[in-house]
């Protein structure tokens, strides 16, 4: 096997068992968390969570050409009204592809992707405030030293995370939105991240998706896995960055400690 392979498969295998670890590591903590969280509680987030899935499981979504008879019937306002539509229905669970399907077939790539990628940017924020508002936090939903200091990295540079979330296709939008809400990423460099996340996936579905066939083109294909291995690369970089802070910030507590305690 050439060198230049090995090397490859060794990178991709070191990303792989860090991702791995430190979902094992959020697993373990979630579960210590659950085991001492009151029954109400654990009630009430079960009960939050099945409704929403319900919901999205339940409500039937328009497909596109559904979208585009009910935009032609709008009138002239109907670009305003289909901003209006993708930003609400999308803060709930529900996938965003007929959006981004139709706002290709109704409004063209000139100003279907800006409609796009504007109202899923739009939506996100607002699902965040929303999460924010109901009070939850990651440090109080999984009280533990590890995700206390992932939090705190996220307050201090969360915005590499997100926009390498954002292009990996397999990452659920709505998902995301709660999750960074829960957190302590600030709210204008996840505005940001979000709009650059964003804006590849959304631009190639937009122009490349063939909302009336159903047809995927290869090209697309290709797009997504590029923007899926650049989005899974910034993930492994930073949290191998992540953990080698963390590594020297617990260095550091230890030699300010060792001098205390000779004393």
């Amino acid at each position: 096997m050439p060198a230049g392979s090995q090397l490859t498969g060794h990178v991709v295998l070191v990303g792989v068992n860090t991702v791995v670890s430190t979902l094992r590591t959020v697993r373990s903590s979630v579960l210590v968390t659950a085991a001492a969280l009151p029954r109400r509680r654990v009630f009430t987030i079960l009960a939050a969570v099945v409704i929403l899935v319900a919901i999205a499981l339940l409500v039937d979504l328009p497909n596109a050409v559904q979208l585009r008879d009910w935009a032609t019937s709008v009138g002239p306002w109907f670009p305003l009204a289909f901003l209006g539509a993708h930003i609400v229905v999308t803060i709930f669970p529900f996938p965003r592809t007929a959006f981004t399907l139709a706002a290709g077939l109704l409004f063209g790539p000139a100003l279907g992707v800006p409609l796009a990628v504007a109202a899923a940017t739009v939506s996100a924020v607002i699902a965040l405030l929303l999460v924010r508002a109901a009070g939850w936090q990651l440090i109080k939903l999984v009280p533990h030293p590890r995700i206390e200091s992932l939090d705190t990295r996220l307050r201090q540079r969360g915005w590499p995370t997100i926009v390498s979330m954002r292009l990996i296709p397999a990452v659920p939008f709505s998902v995301l939105n709660y999750a960074a809400g829960a957190s302590a990423v600030r709210v204008l460099p996840y505005t940001f991240a979000t709009l650059i996340g964003l804006l590849p996936g959304t631009s190639a579905v937009v122009i490349l998706g063939d909302a009336l066939t159903g047809n995927v083109s290869p090209l697309l294909v290709l797009i997504s896995f590029c923007t899926a291995c650049v989005g899974v690369a910034g993930l492994v970089y930073e949290i191998r960055t992540h953990r080698r802070h963390h590594r020297e910030r617990l260095d550091r507590a230890e030699q300010v400690a060792e001098p205390t305690t000779a004393s």
